[in-house]
Parts: structure tokens; C-alpha cells; sequence
């Protein structure tokens, strides 16, 4: 394999990965000879994702830990489990995130009627729910000498979508995040430690399919609204992100950092018209 692109034996966590999208870059991961952790809520999730992981690829090298990313005493137990078991870490992928229906304002309603602790919730996990665990495993990277963090952000993070107030906002500041803290980690290490984000077009998943699609299978108003945006004319599937992923952990992306790459069939660089 090309070195550029050889991630066996790194090892990565990976928050959110009982999710879509985020459980698929680890079984991805996992089935390029990395060392997977696998950060989740919920024991019996991490349980199915390891073993949907161990069917896929029989001889990966993963390991489920409980860890909600708002409880730091779980990250730095699972950091220090994690450092016990393989002795470094080379990457975390901050996955874990998501909406909540009072933080969304629906056809039928006005900013007025915003639920403002939905929102502050949204904005725990997508914005706080990045930032600590960046925080509490970016030290190991640092002495390890070599480190990639990637954040996800959204297509809603750069322009205003209608409904998704709290989510858009939260992400806003997962971009702003992830350029600062390229940025500070940059001037710190040299450039050892990088920090970058992809930005996720319109992917189905269960959180977002009865707001994109009918019972039937075909498209809501709003699904119809972001496909007619959508230059490629589909949703993403889960395993078009990886590529991306593969290339931002890798020695191939070694001098980029503080950028955040679109996988997004072309939708924030249409203007709709």
C-alpha cells in the first residue's frame, strides 16, 4: 500500500459510532488494519456495532467503550483504557451529534415558539460534544508526536436553512472551532497535530428520514426542496464519506489543516438558480 494512504495499526476514536454515519467510517477504518474505538452511550449499541464491525472485517481490531461526550470523567477513563491497551492515540473523529425537534422550526411555527432548552441541548452535543473530547484526547496526540482530528459540520453551517436553528448554529461554531483549534495546534506541534472537518451533504439517516421522505419511500416537500438543490440530484450514501476520512487521518493530507472538505454533491456551491 501506498504509505500516504497506510493507516494500519493507528489508532483512532471515533464518538457517535453506534450512529449512521459515524459507524460506518469505523467499520471503514476498522477494514483498513486501523485500531478502532468505538465511543458510544449506550452498551448493548456498542455491542451490535462491534459485531456488525467483527462480521464485516473477522480480524478487526476494535474496542466499545461507554462515554458520553458531555461526561469528562468517562473520555478520560476511556483515554486512559485506550493508552493502557495500544499506548498511543493518532486520531479522533468527533462524529457524535444530532437535532431535536424543539430546537427545529417547523412550517406551522415562528421563531417565537423555540424551545430554548432544546436549543442549549442541540447545542451541548454538537458544538460542547466536539469540543471536549478534542479535549480531553488531543494531549496524548501531542506527545505522541502525531495526531489528525476531524470534526463534522453541515451544509447548514455556512448559509441559512429554514428549521434547523439550534443544529445550524451548533455546527457554525464546530467550523469556527475546528479552524481555531488548527490554528493553536498548528503553532504548538509544528504541524504535528492537525485539525480538520467534513461537511456532510443531505445523507438519510433516522433522524432526518420522515422530515426527507413519506412512509411510501417517496419525497416530503423539504426532501424534494434539497434534492432540487442538490446538483448530483440524489442523497449521499453513508460510504461516499470515506474517502474523505481515509484522506484527511493519512499521511497524504500531512500539510492540511483548518480546512473543512464538502461531501455534499455540490449543494453549498449551487445558488438554487
Amino acid at each position: 500500500m501506498n504509505p500516504l494512504f497506510d493507516l494500519t495499526g493507528r489508532v483512532y476514536l471515533i464518538t457517535g459510532s453506534t450512529g449512521s454515519l459515524a459507524g460506518s467510517a469505523a467499520d471503514y477504518l476498522a477494514a483498513q488494519g486501523a485500531r478502532i474505538v468505538y465511543l458510544g452511550r449506550s452498551q448493548e449499541k456498542l455491542d451490535a456495532s462491534l459485531a456488525r464491525c467483527r462480521s464485516i472485517t473477522p480480524a478487526a481490531d476494535c474496542l466499545g467503550l461507554v462515554a458520553d461526550v458531555l461526561d469528562r470523567p468517562a473520555l478520560e477513563q476511556a483515554r486512559d483504557t485506550v493508552l493502557e491497551k495500544w499506548g498511543r492515540i493518532d486520531g479522533l473523529l468527533n462524529g457524535a451529534g444530532g437535532n431535536m425537534p424543539g430546537a427545529t422550526i417547523t412550517p406551522d411555527k415562528s421563531f417565537s415558539d423555540l424551545d430554548f432548552e432544546s436549543f442549549q441541548q442541540v447545542v451541548d452535543l454538537n458544538l460542547h460534544g466536539t469540543v471536549l473530547p478534542s479535549l480531553v484526547f488531543s494531549p496524548a496526540m501531542i506527545e505522541g508526536g502525531r495526531g489528525s482530528i476531524i470534526n463534522y459540520t453541515s451544509v447548514s453551517a455556512p448559509q441559512a436553512l429554514t428549521r434547523v436553528v439550534g443544529y445550524s448554529a451548533a455546527k457554525a461554531g464546530v467550523e469556527n472551532f475546528t479552524r481555531w483549534l488548527a490554528v493553536d495546534m498548528a503553532r504548538r506541534t509544528g504541524g504535528k497535530v492537525r485539525v480538520n472537518a467534513i461537511m456532510p451533504g443531505f445523507f438519510l439517516g433516522e433522524q432526518n428520514r420522515r422530515m426527507l421522505t413519506n412512509e411510501d419511500g417517496s419525497l416530503t416537500d423539504r426532501g424534494n426542496t434539497i434534492i432540487s438543490n442538490t446538483p448530483f440530484g440524489r442523497f449521499g450514501q453513508a460510504d461516499e464519506l470515506h474517502g474523505a476520512l481515509h484522506y484527511l487521518l493519512g499521511d497524504a493530507s500531512q500539510f492540511v489543516t483548518g480546512t473543512v472538505l464538502a461531501v455534499d454533491g455540490g449543494f453549498v456551491a449551487f445558488s438554487g438558480v
